[in-house]
C-alpha cells in the first residue's frame, strides 16, 4: 500500500464527479481529503480508504490549476510528492508541482481509470460491450421502429407503416373501411420516425369527441406522451405576463416567444379548438411541424367554388409541413369531389383541377381491368394480352406475356405483370385503402329482433315496453358485457337511474354532457372485468371511433335512418381482432316506424349481419322515399320499397366491384412484403435475449426484479440505486411483460420492447456514463497459460451524420474488439469474447494497480496496437457500409427514374433528394471516427 503524504493528489473510486482530491491531513488511522473543485471534504479510514493515486506519465497531456496544458516530458518524485516537468506552447520549460494540478480534472478515458484505479466489477464491462452489440443489431435491423408498437401483427396495417415512413417526406390518405385500425396505421408511422430521428415536431388534430382516446392511444400502444392544446393551455404556456395574448395580431404572433405551440414538440388538439379560435391556427402555422396528423378528414368542406375555414387551415398547415396524413372514410362514401379535395391538400401540384383528375381517372379504367384479368383464375384471351402490351409497351414485357399460356409459368408471369402495373398505378403512393374483402379476420355478426306489444311511455319509463324487455334482456345475458346505443343523450340519463333505481342494474354512461375525462373514465370503468357495470349506455356520440371490440352484445335501441351511422355503431364492436361473434339486438315495436326500419335494414340491405360500402348510396337515392315509406301503415307499400331496395342495392354492388380499383387495394397491402415484416417481427418477439439483457442491467444498477406471473415481471427501485433516479421508473415500479400476446391481453402491464423509453433510456444510460469501461478480470482458458495477461478493448467506429440520412442502416455506432496479448499479440480470432470466463477469484486491486503503472508503457504500446489493428477493422467495416449503401440507394433511384416514365406521382425533387442523400451519406461514412470506449485488463489462472 502506498503511503499518504499531505500535498498528494489522489481521486475517490467511489465518488469520482468530486474531482481532484488533495490530502490534506494525515494522523494514525485517518486521512483527510480536499475536494476544491466541489468544496467538499472527506475523512476515510486508511486502511480502506476508496482512493486512488494520481501519477501522470511521460507523454500525458496535463493541466494546471491555470488552465495552462502541456505535454510531460520528465516526472521526479522526492519524499512521496511528483513534479511534473515539460515544455509550454513557447518553448520555455514548465515546472508543475502535483499540488498545482487543475483540480477538475476528470479520469473519463478507459485506460485513464485502469491507470487510476477506478475499476469496475468484470459484469458492468460485460454489460457494456453487450449493450454496444444489442443497439448495433437494433439500430441496422429492417424492422427498427415498428418493434415497439402494441399492437397485434396485422399484415395491412404493418405495410402501410413500413412503405410510409421510410419516405423522406411521407404525404399520404389512409382511407380503409371501418375497423381496420387507421388509428394504429398512424401511430405505427409515427412510432417509427420519432425511433429513427426523422420527425421531432408533430401536431394531431382531431374531433374533439376523439381527443383523449387519441391521447391514450398514443401512450397506451406506442409511449408517445402527446400535450393537450386547448385556450386555457395556450394562456397557461404564454404565461400570467401575456394573458391578452389571445386578442394579439397576425404580426405579433409571428414572434415564436409569443407562439404556445412551440413549447411542446407532441401536441394533440381538436378541430373544435382551431376553428374557436382563428388566432391560435395563425401560430399553429408559424410553428414549423415536421409532420401533421388529421383525423377525420371527410369534414373538411371544399368545392371548385368554396373552401371552409377548416379546409383552409389544414391545407396551409399542409404547405409548411413535409409531412401530412389524412385519416379519411374510403373514397366510395366520399364522392368524387371530396376525395379529389383530400388529395390536393396532400399534392396540390399534381392534383390541381377537379375535371383532371376526372379525365386522368378514366385513363387508368384500362390498368384497373387489366389487372381483375390477371387476377382472375381465366385465361386471357387476345384483347386482354393487346390492353396489357399497350399499357406496358415500354417495359419489354412481350417474352413474360408469352409465359402466360404456359401452365407452369402462368402464375409467375402473372405475378410480375400485376407488379409492374402496381409500379405504374396514379394514386398508389399516396393513398391507401384497405377492405374488408380484402382484409381477413372479422368477426360473424348475428342479428335477433324483437317485437313488442305495447305503446311507448314518455311519462313512466317502468311501463314502456322498451325498458321492460332491456331489463329481461340484460337479466338473460347475466354476466355478459353489453353496449347499448341510442340517439339522445337524455335517453342515456334516464336509463341509467331508472336501471340502477327500480332494477338494481348498474351501468356506466357515456354522452355529449359529459367531459372527455369523464367520458374516458365512464369506458374504463365499464372495460374493467373487475366492475359491476355490465351495461353501457351510449348516445350517438357512442359511434365515432369509439373502440368496444371486447364486448360481444350490441343493443340498438332506436334505428338512425342513416346507414353509415348504423355501421359506425356496429363498427364499435365488429373490429379486426374481435375474437367473439357479433350479436345485435333490436327490440321494435309493431307497426312503428322503428320496425319498418328494422326491416329495411335486414331485408333490405342485409346491414345488420354485413358491411356494404353500397348502403349509403342506395339511402341517399331513396331519401325521400324511405322518410315516407317509415311513416306508412301500408304493408304493400312497405314490401314493395324493400324489394325496390334490394334491387338498387344489388345495382350499386354491382358497380362499385366493377369500379373498385383492384391495384390501389393490392398496393395498400403487398402480401410477400407484410409477411416478410411478420416473420422478422416474431422472430424478435421469440429470441428471448430481452429479459435476460435488462437482468443483468437491473443488477448493475440496483433494481430490484420480481417475479409476477410467467413472462411478466415487476421491477422497483432499490435502497441500493446506483443512480438517483433510475430513468422512466417510477419509485412505486411497474409490472412488465416481453410477451406481445399477454400485452395485447392485459392493458395494466407495460410492453417492454426494445424501443420502449425504459429500455432506451436504461441503455443510454450505460453507454452515456462510465459503467463498465475500464476492468479487471481473472479468467481461465485451456489454451492459456497461467499468469500471463492481456488487454481486452472495446472500439467504437461512430459516424456523425444527420437523421434523415438515416446512417444506423448501414453504419450505426459499431464495436470492433481487440484481444492483444503482454507480446503485443493480436488473439481477437483466437480467444472469441464469450470464451473469456470471469473465474470469480478475487485479487488485490492495489498490487495490480500498482503493476499496471509500473508497466505503463508496455500497456501503452499495447493500446496503440490494438488501435492500429481496430483501424484496420474500421476501414473494412467503412468498405462494407458503403457498398451496402450505394447498393441500396442506388437500387431506389434506378427504380425511380424508370417508374416516373409513366407515374406522374414519382416527382423529380423527390429523385434529385435521393441522389443528394446518396451523396451525402458517402461523405459522412467516409468520415466515421474511431474511439477507445472500453478496456478490460485480463490475468490468467
Amino acid at each position: 500500500m502506498e503511503n499518504f503524504t499531505p500535498g498528494q493528489r489522489w481521486i475517490s473510486n467511489t465518488e469520482t464527479e468530486l474531482g481532484l482530491g488533495l490530502i490534506l491531513e494525515v494522523n494514525f488511522k485517518r486521512i483527510t481529503v480536499l475536494y476544491l473543485a466541489s468544496n467538499e471534504q472527506r475523512i476515510y479510514a486508511i486502511d480502506n480508504a476508496p482512493l486512488s493515486r494520481v501519477r501522470f506519465s511521460v507523454g500525458d497531456t496535463v493541466e494546471s490549476a491555470d488552465e495552462e496544458k502541456f505535454i510531460i516530458a520528465k516526472v521526479v518524485e522526492q519524499e512521496g510528492l511528483i513534479t511534473y516537468i515539460g515544455t509550454a506552447v513557447d518553448g520555455s520549460e514548465i515546472r508543475l508541482d502535483e499540488i498545482e494540478l487543475n483540480h477538475h480534472i476528470q479520469f473519463n478515458k478507459p485506460q485513464d481509470r485502469l491507470f487510476t484505479g477506478q475499476i469496475d466489477p468484470n459484469s458492468w464491462f460485460l454489460l457494456r460491450y453487450d449493450t454496444w452489440r444489442k443497439l448495433q443489431k437494433h439500430q441496422q435491423s429492417p424492422i427498427k421502429g415498428l418493434l415497439g408498437g402494441r399492437t397485434s401483427l396485422i399484415a395491412h396495417q404493418l405495410y402501410i407503416a413500413h412503405e410510409a415512413a421510410n419516405r423522406a417526406a411521407p404525404r399520404l390518405m389512409l382511407a380503409d373501411e371501418v375497423g381496420l385500425g387507421k388509428t394504429i396505421e398512424a401511430g405505427l408511422i409515427l412510432h417509427h420516425r420519432l425511433i429513427h430521428g426523422l420527425s421531432q415536431r408533430v401536431l394531431i388534430i382531431v374531433p374533439e369527441s376523439l381527443l383523449h382516446q387519441w391521447l391514450v392511444e398514443m401512450l397506451r400502444r406506442f409511449n408517445l406522451r402527446f400535450s393537450v392544446f386547448d385556450e386555457a393551455r395556450c394562456l397557461e404556456e404564454l404565461g400570467d405576463n401575456n394573458i391578452l395574448a389571445g386578442t394579439q395580431t397576425d404580426e405579433d404572433n409571428e414572434y415564436s416567444a409569443d407562439n404556445p405551440f412551440t413549447n411542446a414538440q407532441l401536441i394533440l388538439a381538436s378541430q373544435e379548438f382551431f376553428a374557436a379560435y382563428p388566432k391560435r391556427q395563425r401560430q399553429a402555422i408559424l410553428a414549423g411541424w415536421d409532420m401533421v396528423i388529421v383525423d377525420e378528414a371527410h369534414h373538411l368542406q371544399w368545392s371548385p367554388q368554396f373552401a371552409s375555414p377548416e379546409y383552409e387551415f389544414v391545407e396551409h398547415l399542409g404547405l409548411v409541413s413535409p409531412s401530412l396524413i389524412l385519416l379519411t372514410a374510403t373514397p366510395e362514401q366520399l364522392g368524387k369531389e371530396s376525395h379529389f379535395a383530400r388529395l390536393r391538400l396532400l399534392d396540390s401540384d399534381r392534383f390541381y383541377d377537379f375535371d383532371a383528375f376526372l379525365e386522368e381517372e378514366k385513363r387508368f379504367e384500362p390498368v384497373a381491368k387489366a389487372t381483375r384479368f390477371l387476377l382472375a383464375d381465366e385465361a386471357l384471351n387476345a384483347d386482354s394480352k393487346q390492353l396489357l402490351a399497350e399499357l406496358l409497351k415500354n417495359d419489354n414485357v412481350t417474352g413474360i406475356l408469352k409465359n402466360l399460356d404456359d401452365p407452369d409459368k402462368s402464375a409467375s408471369a402473372r405475378a410480375t405483370l400485376v407488379n409492374i402495373l402496381l409500379d405504374h398505378h396514379g394514386t398508389g403512393r399516396i393513398l391507401f385503402r384497405n377492405s374488408r374483402q380484402t382484409v381477413q379476420g372479422f368477426p360473424e355478426r348475428e342479428r335477433y329482433g324483437y317485437s313488442l306489444r305495447g305503446e311507448k311511455s314518455t311519462d313512466d319509463m317502468q311501463q314502456d315496453p322498451y325498458y321492460q324487455w332491456l331489463v329481461e334482456q340484460v337479466k338473460q345475458l347475466a354476466g355478459e358485457k353489453i353496449l347499448l346505443i341510442c340517439k339522445h343523450a337524455q335517453t342515456v340519463i334516464d336509463l341509467e337511474q331508472n336501471l340502477r333505481n327500480r332494477a338494481g342494474i348498474a351501468s356506466a354512461v357515456f354522452h355529449e354532457g359529459m367531459t372527455i375525462i369523464e367520458r374516458d373514465r365512464a369506458a374504463a370503468y365499464f372495460a374493467d372485468t373487475n366492475s359491476a357495470a355490465r351495461l353501457l349506455i351510449c348516445s350517438e356520440i357512442g359511434s365515432e371511433g369509439r373502440n368496444f371490440q371486447f364486448v360481444q352484445h350490441l343493443i340498438l335501441l332506436d334505428l338512425p335512418t342513416n346507414p353509415d351511422l348504423l355501421q359506425q355503431r356496429i363498427g364499435r364492436l365488429d373490429r379486426i381482432g374481435q375474437k367473439h361473434v357479433i350479436q345485435i339486438h333490436i327490440p321494435y315495436l309493431q307497426n312503428t316506424e322503428q320496425a319498418v326500419l328494422y326491416r329495411w335494414y335486414d331485408e333490405g340491405l342485409d346491414a345488420f349481419r354485413h358491411n356494404s360500402t353500397a348502403a349509403q348510396g342506395v339511402a341517399d337515392a331513396l331519401r325521400n322515399e324511405l322518410l315516407a315509406v317509415i311513416r306508412s301503415d301500408d304493408l304493400f307499400e312497405i314490401n314493395s320499397f324493400i324489394e325496390k331496395t334490394q334491387a338498387l342495392h344489388a345495382q350499386i354492388e354491382q358497380q362499385m366491384h366493377q369500379g373498385r380499383d383492384p391495384l390501389l387495394e393490392l398496393n395498400s397491402c403487398r402480401k410477400d412484403v407484410a409477411d416478410d415484416l411478420i416473420d422478422q417481427l416474431r422472430a424478435y418477439d421469440h429470441e428471448g435475449t430481452l429479459w435476460p439483457y435488462l437482468e443483468e442491467l437491473f443488477e448493475c444498477y440496483g433494481v430490484d426484479t420480481e417475479y409476477h406471473s410467467p413472462d411478466c415481471f415487476i421491477i422497483r427501485p432499490s435502497d441500493h440505486l446506483r443512480v438517483a433516479h433510475f430513468p422512466e421508473l417510477s419509485e412505486d415500479g411497474m409490472t412488465v411483460t416481453d410477451n406481445r400476446a399477454c400485452a395485447l391481453a392485459r392493458e395494466e402491464l407495460q410492453f417492454i420492447t426494445w424501443e420502449h423509453p425504459l429500455v432506451t433510456a436504461a441503455m443510454e444510460l450505460v453507454l452515456s456514463s462510465e459503467t463498465g469501461n475500464a476492468a479487471i478480470s481473472v479468467v481461465r482458458h485451456p489454451q492459456l497459460k497461467a499468469g500471463q495477461f492481456l488487454l481486452e478493448c472495446v472500439f467504437i467506429a461512430e459516424c456523425s451524420a444527420p437523421a434523415e440520412l438515416q446512417i444506423g442502416r448501414f453504419l450505426p455506432h459499431t464495436p470492433i474488439r481487440v484481444l492483444v496479448d503482454q507480446a503485443q499479440k493480436n488473439l481477437s480470432a483466437t480467444f472469441n469474447h464469450d470464451s473469456l470466463l470471469d473465474t470469480g477469484a478475487n485479487f488485490d486491486k492495489s498490487q495490480i494497480v500498482a503493476f499496471l503503472n509500473k508497466q505503463r508503457n508496455l500497456i501503452s504500446s499495447i493500446l496503440t496496437v490494438a488501435e492500429q489493428h481496430a483501424t484496420s477493422d474500421m476501414r473494412d467495416v467503412i468498405a462494407k457500409a458503403t457498398n451496402t449503401m450505394l447498393a441500396s440507394l442506388s437500387a431506389e433511384i434506378k427504380r425511380l427514374v424508370r417508374l416516373q416514365k409513366v407515374n406522374p406521382s414519382i416527382k423529380t425533387e423527390e429523385i434529385e433528394q435521393l441522389k443528394d442523400m446518396t451523396m451525402l451519406a458517402h461523405e459522412h461514412i467516409q468520415t466515421a471516427q474511431l474511439r477507445l470506449d472500453a478496456v478490460r485488463f485480463i490475468i490468467t489462472s
